[in-house]
Formats: structure tokens, sequence, C-alpha cells
């Protein structure tokens, strides 16, 4: 019997970061997308086209192996998203587009 070596697609950084080998793609960009927007792994491929089909089911199939974390992380960054908004506050010119939208 021969064996093949597995291709796995999916390489760590020096802070655990999970990446598409040979890419700038993190897993958990695709990830996102696929919870998100509830992408296939078709239309996954189409948003990164220099993506192969393969690289997007390693990188679904990573996160699965590892959801518990990737879930978290996913959870803290939203946190952090509501803080800087609220910190932010309204953009100066948001007033303006609200009453531009009611004459409308």
């Amino acid at each position: 019997m021969i064996t093949a070596e597995p291709v796995t697609h999916i390489c760590l950084d020096a802070q655990g970061v999970a990446w598409i080998d040979d890419t700038n793609v993190k897993v958990i960009d695709v990830a996102v997308d696929k919870l998100a927007h509830r992408c296939s792994a078709e239309e996954i491929r189409e948003q990164y086209p220099r993506l192969t089909l393969s690289q997007v089911y390693a990188a679904l199939a990573y996160y699965h192996d590892h959801r518990e974390s990737f879930d978290a992380q996913i959870q803290k960054d939203l946190r952090e998203v509501d803080a800087l908004r609220e910190t932010a506050g309204e953009p100066p010119k948001a007033d303006q587009v609200r009453a531009l939208k009611r004459r409308a």
C-alpha cells in the first residue's frame, strides 16, 4: 500500500494565528465569511480568487477542528468592535445624513 503525505494548506505563524499556506488570508476570515454571510465554499472561493477550492475547504475543516477557540476569538473581536463604536460615538455628519434620508 502506498500512503500519501497529508496536505493541510494551513500554517501557524509565530503568534499561533492560522493562515492558508502561501497566502495573506487567515483561516478566521474564511470562517467569518461562512458564519456571517452563510457563504458556500464556492462563494468564498469567488471572494478570494487566489485561493483554490481545496484551500477553502482546508480552512473550513481547520475552523471546525478548532471551533471553540475560533468562536471565542470571534466573540472577543465583536466585543472590541462594540467598545470602539461606543468610544468613537456618532460620526460628525450622521445627523445630517439621517435628516436627508427622512426628506427623501
